[in-house]
């Protein structure tokens, strides 16, 4: 069996050994259409595509179920179901969008939620982030700085993976915060494919500073704008790139 990409060894997020390796592969055979609506799978050709056994056959597909990319028909097999049945906001199928043909309907669907959420999130941020929490973002703004003169991406995306999803979490609302594996799953995309520029812009820079000053001087306005402001750049970035 074909050993994981180094990609997908980085971002493997769901099943150890090959029942993760099985799960990726399939999972990016149906995101990309591969494995069209319809397609009929059964345990004996997982098995022996995949020199797995049985068990691992079983609970990949149980992940896929869970997923919404197939369902289990008797006397039929297991079905792949169409796009709108899927679980859209798992990571892992973000992750396979990503790869697919229609990456770029993905980043713009991704984009728009991302707008939607986070502007707010922030907002919220500013009137209950704990001061400690206000200076943890101030602080990652701050070493998010130090990563991008020192050309460090690898560096520059952890912390940018950090800041948002504090701020999501600085909300409050258990609901945003449920959505940090999102979009750390989106920001790790982007640099796994190349999108954006290769050294993050001044002004976005700036834009993440001034998101950490609103939330810690509590000016709930400014942390909504400058946020809004800051993902509407960087999905021109990723356009661009």
């Amino acid at each position: 069996m074909p050993s994981p990409t180094p990609r997908t060894a980085h971002y493997q997020q769901s099943l150890p050994g090959l029942h993760g390796q099985v799960l990726d592969q399939l999972g990016a055979d149906i995101c990309s259409g591969r494995m069209p609506a319809g397609t009929v799978i059964t345990l004996e050709e997982i098995e022996r595509k995949y020199e797995v056994s049985r068990s691992v056959g079983r609970e990949t597909i149980r992940v896929l179920e869970a997923m919404r990319l197939v369902i289990s028909r008797r006397r039929v097999g297991v079905v792949v179901l169409g796009s709108e049945e899927w679980n859209l906001l798992d990571p892992r199928v973000i992750r396979w969008r990503m790869e697919s043909p229609d990456r770029a309907e993905q980043i713009d669907a991704l984009t728009e939620l991302r707008i939607a959420i986070e502007p707010e999130a922030a907002r919220l941020a500013a009137t209950r982030a704990t001061a400690q929490e206000a200076a943890e973002l101030v602080g990652i703004a701050g070493r998010m700085w130090a990563a991008s003169e020192e050309g460090d991406r690898e560096a520059f995306l952890e912390l940018d993976v950090q800041f948002h999803s504090l701020v999501l979490a600085c909300s409050g609302n258990p609901m945003f915060r449920q959505l940090e594996s999102l979009v750390s799953e989106i920001l790790h995309g982007w640099l796994a494919h190349g999108l954006g520029p290769q050294h993050p812009h001044p002004t976005a820079l700036s834009l993440h500073g001034a998101v950490a000053t609103a939330i810690q001087t509590r000016n709930a306005d400014e942390a909504f704008t400058v946020m809004r402001d800051l993902l509407v750049r960087s999905a021109l970035e990723s356009s661009d790139g």
